[in-house]
């Protein structure tokens, strides 16, 4: 199976998921799209069509959640890495760490989710310094919440814009 037909695959199930459960099925497809290690799963998608037929605000506030949580992956595997190779620790990956630890990384993390940035590439990088988990899912779900702020309202104003686009 290609990536394409995976991706359509994907969101006709998505579709379904979060038609038949509604938030808490926006929630899941979110969850399970950022649970993918750097292979990118189309559950934006979701939020955007979605955004135009429930309340974009929950639409939102669910699909950030999900997201949010699904980031954690990331952190684990960082995490398990740090764990598995305590002794094998980078000079490069000691120096990251004192430096974000003396000017804060918060802001860079909200930066990467509400963005097309990797944040599992962060993800990673933040379990493997053992960043504080609280902190790093709080600026995970703020970065997502901008996102899938914008991308629900964009579906509820835009949608009818782009079905008379598409005739």
């Amino acid at each position: 199976m290609d990536f394409g037909s995976f991706s359509s695959q994907f969101v006709s199930w998505a579709v379904s998921v979060s038609y038949a459960w509604g938030y808490i099925g926006i929630f899941f497809v979110n969850l399970l799209g950022n649970a993918s290690i750097i292979f990118p799963v189309p559950s934006f998608l979701v939020v955007f069509l979605f955004g135009a037929m429930l309340n974009p605000w929950l639409v939102a506030v669910f699909s950030a959640l999900g997201a949010g949580m699904g980031e954690l992956t990331g952190y684990g595997l960082g995490f398990g890495g740090r764990k598995a190779g305590k002794k094998k620790i980078s000079k490069w990956l000691e120096k990251t760490e004192k430096w974000t630890k003396k000017h804060g990384f918060f802001p860079v993390i909200i930066l990467f989710a509400a963005t097309p940035l990797p944040t599992d590439v962060i993800g990673i990088f933040c379990g493997a310094i053992e960043y504080n988990i609280k902190k790093f899912f709080l600026a995970v779900f703020i970065g997502k919440l901008i996102m899938c702020s914008l991308l629900a309202w964009g579906g509820f104003f835009g949608i009818n814009w782009i079905l008379n686009l598409a005739g």
